[in-house]
């Protein structure tokens, strides 16, 4: 019997790519958002329908997931990873930033989960795995509006599994430290990025995104009546 359908949101880059190209390693039939289509393609993974969709448009979410439930079957998981990290100081970042920051690390969280939950429910089998950040357990310098966005994620998460733990849907929070993706190039402020950089090495090298995708895979491979609720992990070296 084939493994089940799980969609992946930022899936053309860093985690959502490393996620992708190991659960397609176990079988498993995909859903692959991201905005740079070509990008999706480009990881030639089998039985896999690639979308080029921004998780802020919530019609767009919902057809796509439709479509491939449609080809596959129901969705088993969704593994919300799309997000950005924009860096800066309150007195002097565009409040463009933030705005971004809050439409894709919140409001595309939550159009990711509205598109599955209510089958999820009807079915009383489902599985939402956000990726969050250990940013969304303490406070950084320079990471106002990004921390707020990533507490919103645990918060989300912390109080969607109380509402759904009785129709058997586990809800799984994965907050990692620094990893080695093209998250920080987001960030405009050229200043913020040579320190970021420079923490990194003085850590001894930060996690990869595989690292992060097997964490994925154990936490969602446990079975449906063991719901980890919470990952945290970071490089050995990283102490704060």
């Amino acid at each position: 019997m084939r493994p089940p359908l799980i969609i992946i949101t930022g899936a053309s880059s860093g985690i959502g790519a490393a996620t992708a190209r190991l659960l397609a390693s176990h079988g498993h039939p995909l859903l692959l958002l991201a905005r740079r289509l070509e990008r999706l393609h480009a990881l030639q993974l089998p039985d896999t329908l690639c979308r080029a969709v921004d998780i802020t448009d919530r019609t767009a979410v919902r057809q796509a997931v439709a479509e491939a439930e449609q080809q596959f079957g129901p969705a088993d998981a969704i593994i919300n990873n799309a997000g950005v990290m924009l860096l800066g100081k309150m007195t002097q970042q565009d409040p463009a930033e933030w705005e971004r920051m809050l439409e894709v690390n919140v409001k595309g969280l939550l159009n990711g989960i509205h598109a599955v939950l209510p089958g999820m429910v009807a079915r009383r089998h489902g599985t939402i795995i956000n990726v969050s950040s250990i940013a969304g357990r303490k406070t950084f310098p320079g990471h106002v509006a990004y921390c707020g966005s990533k507490f919103a994620v645990h918060a989300i998460s912390e109080n969607l599994r109380e509402e759904v733990a009785g129709h058997h849907v586990r809800v799984i929070t994965i907050a990692p430290g620094a990893v080695e993706t093209e998250l920080l190039g987001h960030t405009s402020d050229e200043a913020i990025k040579q320190d970021y950089q420079q923490w990194k090495q003085q850590m001894g090298g930060v996690l990869a995104a595989e690292d992060v995708a097997e964490t994925i895979r154990f936490a969602y491979q446990q079975p449906q009546r063991v719901a980890i609720r919470e990952i945290v992990l970071a490089a050995t070296g990283q102490q704060a």
